[in-house]
């Protein structure tokens, strides 16, 4: 865009800066700013009004020093709105994608101002061109850009010594969204409906309090944008993995729109939540960005410097890897990629507050140029960072890319998303509807923590992030009630999703009001709650799961910003479902037993706890036992360390039918009954049977012990 006449209120010139830190940072005199690029020839910082429409200045930036262009704007302040332009050659076919005109976002942008729309000034070359993305768009995009707005410095989030951070064993993951969290849900008033402030409103914290979850597992809260296929369908994507400004909580998800609005409510919001005794783990996307593929827009990374920031078939400089299946990877390996994903991350603890990440696709950030690496320079250089390691870290354990799934590989300090377990629970409690049955051995293996993935390099069994439903796929009242996908809605013609789901509908498609199909399929979903909250491992439940939310069987919900994307309240309160889950919980919260953080030893001794397997008959399972495909009832006990005799008792009888158990030991008291068939006072005597319902797990409790007894009366 062309400039009018300077602005006598603007300096005539950029005073030589430091290159560090990175990003714009208001200090004595002015504002600070620096950017890496390795590859730019020239570096031009811009300078905007307050609309953002009208360009004022342009700055020539020092440097680069050590690959990063600096300068000290004299008398700038919080509120200046402004962006990049980095000059250099434009030769895809060497990697480099350099254009002045167009605006660049800058990387660390800690707000970004605006709203984006696509236009076709945003690429960076000629769309449709004969020469692909060779020949370079000469339309300037400066009016229509994002622009980067200066924040005022920041202050530290306020922790205390009495906020310590929960041990890995005592956590029980909630993943949400904060807007379809709060959409609907009774109580949050209309004006904060979907936002930050909705999350921390007493209504929210209610439930959450309500269920006894520790800590929360947001879906991503970074600024992100809508694919150009999306807005031309009339869809955005909700779920917002497809980041642009990774410092910047997305101000569509803030109830304040005014500038610094979204980053004091975010705050706020994780301090509420910390208050309440909830922690806060954002689910991060750095294994891409939302310029897409070689074919996408040029809005930040692209254009400051496209061979470093991301990665490259080594073959054709001219197209990006597609590791993320998003178009792009970002290339983490690349030292100063590194320290942006490690300078973002610790603003996110030390300034915003939150407690931990959750790390989408990341098999991604470990690769090297042989693969992935669970030694990569960003796996040391996390563990090494004095604040990092003090955060929980959990991986999606695989990407898109070659090799991608690495389930059981990641460095020690990390929890891992353990897809195994859910197919496992499905297959186990679904597999008289005609899935393949998931036999008694896989089932005991995975309910037990995992041990062949986990069990080794000083892991614990907490290191499996034991789920039946997440945000990907069905939920879980979906699970029990299609086994088709349902993603016309998506603009898709039923194409995207994963096709390959283990799920049921015992009987009927969808919606149904026969009453055995009913209490079928909710004494399932019962059952598959109790096998995440009573499994060795860290537990997971997708928000709603616990009051039988659904997507219409849309498997793939990541465009639906509506009534099918956000949580249905109105199921909550219709049975008792949420006080199963709440008391589930409180239950394993309570006995360290139930949540073990050391592996089980193959035979008991007497200073580490006993795991004994029961067939229902009371014997002790046998090798054939484990693989005889024609039944699927056993039980386990839990013992203490060095203890004579069991404390806990589970039952699993995952038939069409009933089954008679004899329990040895005892006197058992009964704890929790997915089937809410068995009367609550129900004890059994020392090898008396228990009959134990169709499709439902028991857990009971020895007599002399008070546990679950202990905790009925607080929950009064």
């Amino acid at each position: 865009m062309s400039l009018g006449p300077p602005d006598p209120s603007l300096p005539d010139a950029l005073h030589p800066g430091r290159a560090t830190p990175l990003g714009a940072h208001v200090v004595e005199g002015g504002a600070h700013f620096a950017v890496f690029s390795q590859r730019a020839t020239r570096m031009e910082l811009c300078v905007f009004d307050a609309t953002g429409t009208r360009e004022l200045r342009r700055y020539p930036m020092h440097g680069p020093d050590d690959g990063v262009w600096h300068g000290l704007l004299p008398g700038a302040g919080a509120g200046l709105l402004y962006g990049f332009r980095a000059h250099g050659r434009h030769a895809p076919e060497r990697g480099d994608r350099f254009n002045p005109h167009k605006l660049l976002i800058d990387p660390y942008a800690r707000e970004i101002a605006g709203r984006f729309t696509w236009r076709g000034e945003h690429f960076g070359h000629v769309r449709g061109h004969p020469e692909g993305t060779r020949v370079a768009d000469l339309r300037d995009n400066g009016a229509f850009a994002l622009k980067a707005r200066v924040t005022a410095p920041a202050t530290p989030a306020p922790r205390t010594p009495a906020q310590p951070r929960r041990r890995t064993s005592d956590l029980v993951l909630y993943e949400l969204h904060v807007k379809g969290f709060t959409m609907t849900l009774p109580g949050v008033p209309d004006a904060l409906r979907g936002t930050f402030a909705g999350l921390a409103h007493p209504a929210s914290i209610s439930h959450l309090r309500r269920l006894g979850v520790t800590t929360l597992s947001l879906l991503p809260v970074q600024q992100a944008l809508d694919e150009q296929a999306l807005v031309e369908r009339g869809l955005t994507n909700y779920w917002g993995y497809n980041t642009l400004g990774f410092f910047c909580p997305d101000p569509r998800l803030a109830a304040d729109r005014s500038p610094g609005g979204a980053i004091a409510e975010f705050k706020a919001m994780v301090a509420t939540l910390q208050a309440a005794g909830l922690e806060v783990v954002l689910d991060v996307v750095f294994n891409h960005t939302a310029e897409g593929d070689e074919h996408g827009p040029t809005l930040s990374f692209r254009g400051l410097d496209n061979a470093s920031w991301y990665r490259l078939l080594r073959e054709d400089l001219g197209r990006c890897e597609n590791a993320s299946g998003c178009g792009n990877t970002l290339r983490v390996i690349h030292p100063r990629v590194t320290q942006f994903v490690l300078d973002c991350l610790r603003y996110w603890v030390e300034v915003m507050g939150v407690d931990g990440f959750r790390f989408d696709l990341a098999t991604a950030l470990g690769r090297t140029r042989h693969g992935f690496d669970p030694t990569a320079p960003f796996w040391i250089a996390l563990r090494q960072d004095p604040v990092l390691a003090q955060v929980h870290l959990i991986a999606e354990p695989w990407d898109a890319g070659h090799d991608g799934y690495r389930l059981g590989r990641f460095p020690g300090r990390f929890l891992e998303w353990n897809d195994r377990f859910r197919d496992a629970a499905r297959g186990f409690w679904l597999g008289a509807d005609g899935n393949a049955p998931t036999g008694r051995s896989e089932f005991a293996r995975r309910f037990t923590g995992s041990s062949d993935l986990f069990h080794h390099g000083q892991r614990a069994p907490t290191a499996s992030v034991n789920f039946v439903a997440a945000h990907d796929g069905r939920t879980l009242a979906d699970v029990v009630a299609y086994r088709e996908k349902h993603n016309l809605a998506n603009g898709e013609h039923n194409r995207d999703g994963h096709g390959g789901e283990v799920c049921a509908n015992f009987g009927s498609e969808g919606p149904s009001d026969h009453p055995q199909v009913v209490e079928t399929r909710r004494r399932v979903r019962r059952a598959l709650l109790a096998t995440v909250l009573l499994a060795q491992g860290t537990p997971m439940l997708r928000a709603g799961d616990e009051f039988g939310d659904g997507q219409r069987g849309n498997n793939n919900a990541y465009c639906q910003d509506n009534a099918l994307g956000w949580l249905d309240w109105s199921n909550a309160g219709v049975d008792d479902d949420i006080d199963f889950v709440a008391r589930l919980v409180a239950l394993r919260l309570a006995d360290p037993l139930l949540r073990h953080a050391r592996w089980f030893p193959a035979t008991p001794t007497a200073d580490a706890p006993a795991i004994l397997w029961r067939r229902p008959d009371g014997a002790d399972m046998a090798v054939d036992d484990w693989h005889d495909a024609q039944a699927h009832a056993f039980a386990c006990q839990l013992a203490d360390d060095g203890a004579s005799s069991p404390r806990w008792s589970l039952l699993f009888n995952p038939g069409a039918q009933p089954v008679r158990f004899r329990l040895p030991g005892g006197p058992w008291r009964l704890a929790a009954d997915s089937s809410a068939r068995l009367p609550a006072d129900t004890v059994v005597a020392d090898g008396d049977a228990l009959e134990l319902p169709s499709r439902t797990l028991a857990l009971l409790e020895c007599a002399p012990h008070r546990t679950a007894q202990n905790v009925q009366e607080t929950s009064r």
